[in-house]
């Protein structure tokens, strides 16, 4: 995994959908690390939220740190869907092809076995290198998440941690960037 092909895709953590789910606190706190590594690195952000009318917009930590927190439509890096899938909705593959030469797509997001799961296979389909960061995904259940994991590894996704990601995305300590980030895990 790599910073420079990298862009980090967040699924559907919104207002009505998180608190059915699995850990949502830590899931909102695993998703803001990974969008403050991001933007320190320069690794470009998109969010999808489901049917935003009926699931409510994504959670207000996630947005208070996105570069671009308006919709797609007019610039921002907020992309609306109503497939489970992001890969068919409206922009969504003129906003990952923003930024060229970013085969890499890092997941997080919910449901792991729905929306995460539909939009990984269509990603892998479409030739994208993808990880899953398996501490930033969640379910309703427990049984529903390791299903869906295990569906997306043999996939060929690659399943990996918030801190791996960041590591890799890192390479080196002693960098500014390893000092600032490395104190988001002490």
């Amino acid at each position: 995994m790599d910073a420079t092909r990298s862009s980090l895709l967040i699924i559907d953590v919104q207002e009505k959908l998180y608190p059915a789910c699995l850990e949502p606190d830590q899931i909102i706190a695993n998703c803001c690390f990974l969008i403050k590594c991001a933007n320190r690195l320069e690794v470009p952000v998109i969010v999808t939220e489901q049917y935003p009318k009926g699931l409510g917009h994504t959670a207000k930590p996630i947005v208070d740190l996105l570069e671009k927190p308006g919709d797609a439509a007019e610039g921002g890096n907020v992309v609306s869907k109503v497939a489970f899938s992001a890969v068919p909705a409206d922009g969504f593959i003129e906003k990952m092809e923003e930024n060229q030469g970013r085969d890499q797509v890092v997941v997080a997001g919910m449901e792991t076995h729905v929306c995460v799961l539909q939009t990984v296979m269509d990603l892998i389909e479409r030739g994208r290198e993808v990880y899953v960061v398996s501490d930033a995904v969640t379910s309703r259940s427990q049984h529903d998440k390791i299903f869906g994991l295990e569906r997306m590894r043999d996939a060929g996704a690659k399943i990996v941690t918030r801190e791996s990601v960041m590591f890799e995305w890192l390479r080196v300590a002693g960098t500014p960037e390893f000092k600032e980030l490395s104190a988001l895990i002490k």
